[in-house]
């Protein structure tokens, strides 16, 4: 197993391509880190999502094990490489028996998603590569969406869309949340939800670091729109399959009210006339128990620290300090350089020093930001004990983290200060 799959499977806690039928054995439920969904009917099959481009193989074998039926229907819950890109097994079964090709639905802004990834083919390597490198992401080849399986059927705008297959009737929905292309699958006759990521067993992942825009108040209204089936069987984007009414009702209350929750307070402080670091600090303080403690909010992937940022930037500008030297900054370097003309560099290293022995780890690592970022007129020795201390505190922080993304982002830098170590290493020899 690689090592980002085994660090998916450690945020996932499953086991590799968990199987298992549902729903009189109509349905089956796949993990595959993004979960695959399948539904049969006496014509053909129906699928929910297809996983990582690298676990395609695996995909096919496990459908293959519930039903030899002919695909009739793929649906894409939305965009992201980990729910639409394992679909080439599938092909080129349907080429060699000669099969017609399924539908594949879609949302519209799923198509302009893809134009815009192929758009920023090397930002999208860059930035897995900054977010992921630690659990082995240093290529795009199964992240990237050059080749695609492109939509037959596209939902435009907020239309639902409703068909039959053999004896069963399906209703597709538009709801925004982690991404604006987003479309969720209800089975009626089965009282079933295949929900993508509007549902991740977890808190929800809105404002991811290096990602785009996401929808918290419009992730409450889905999941709320989802509570009104009484679903008997949810299937979740990510996480084990859920079944029980009451207890697929509390977990999508507990979410939407989590989501209504963080963008209310950030939007009654907006118009409160707050800046962000003040909203920021106050959103931390006010975090209810009941969500900071529930087993399906914990933030596993997504983070309530992330969510703040989020809503904040959906409703304001990149200028967030109220302080005008921000507005056109000089260069950070620039200014490091100019406070140890101050204080020398030995003054901030026994400053963050003696910060970290406090347990003031993040105070030193911006007192340590001084020198590293002043690093061409450091002394080299200097510059060598504060990328040490940084590194420590940084493993340390991974280490009390919960959240994949933060753990690995800062497990990355770790890697990057480990490489810069061992160059001052050989110039100082």
């Amino acid at each position: 197993m690689s090592e980002i799959e085994k660090g998916l499977e450690n945020f996932f806690g499953l086991g590799k391509f968990e199987r298992k039928p549902f729903a009189d054995n109509i349905c089956y439920y796949i993990g595959a880190f993004g979960n695959v969904g399948v539904v049969e009917t006496n014509e053909g099959l129906i699928i929910f999502d297809l996983a990582l481009r690298n676990f395609g193989r695996y995909i096919f074998k496990a459908v293959r094990e519930f039903s030899d039926k002919p695909i009739k229907y793929i649906i894409y819950s939305h965009g992201h490489f980990d729910h639409c890109c394992g679909y080439s097994s599938f092909i080129k079964e349907i080429e060699e028996k000669g099969w017609e090709m399924p539908q594949v639905i879609s949302h519209e802004n799923l198509v302009r998603r893809f134009a815009k990834y192929r758009m920023l083919e090397e930002h999208q390597t860059w930035s897995y590569r900054q977010q992921f490198a630690s659990v082995g992401v240093g290529q795009s080849d199964s992240l990237g969406v050059n080749e695609t399986l492109n939509p037959t059927i596209i939902l435009k705008g907020n239309e639902s869309y409703k068909f039959k297959l053999g004896e069963f009737n399906f209703e597709i929905y538009h709801d925004k949340g982690e991404t604006d292309d987003s479309i969720w699958l209800w089975f009626p006759e089965k009282k079933v939800l295949f929900t993508g990521d509007l549902f991740v067993s977890a808190f929800p992942n809105v404002g991811s670091p290096f990602r785009v825009q996401r929808y918290a108040k419009q992730w409450a209204l889905g999941n709320e729109k989802m509570i009104e089936k009484n679903a008997h069987y949810l299937l979740p984007g990510h996480g084990r399959l859920i079944e029980g009414k009451e207890k697929i009702k509390e977990l999508l209350s507990i979410t939407a009210e989590s989501m209504n929750f963080v963008h209310d307070e950030v939007v009654k402080r907006l118009n409160e006339g707050k800046w962000f670091e003040e909203i920021y600090f106050e959103m931390l303080e006010i975090f209810p128990e009941r969500f900071k403690n529930h087993r399906y909010l914990r933030p596993l992937y997504g983070d309530y620290r992330f969510a703040i940022h989020d809503v904040y930037r959906l409703y304001h500008g990149w200028y967030d300090t109220g302080n005008p030297t921000d507005l056109f900054p000089s260069k950070s370097d620039e200014i490091a350089k100019e406070f140890l003309k101050v204080a020398d560099g030995a003054k901030f290293l026994e400053h963050a020093k003696l910060l970290f022995e406090e347990g003031e780890f993040q105070l030193s690592l911006h007192i340590i930001d001084v020198i590293v970022k002043a690093n061409n007129i450091a002394k080299p020795e200097i510059l060598l004990d504060a990328l040490r201390i940084k590194y420590k505190i940084l493993k340390q922080n991974a280490k009390k983290e919960p959240s994949f993304i933060a753990i690995n982002i800062i497990n990355t830098h770790a890697l990057q200060i480990k490489t810069k170590m061992r160059e001052l290493k050989k110039k100082l020899r």
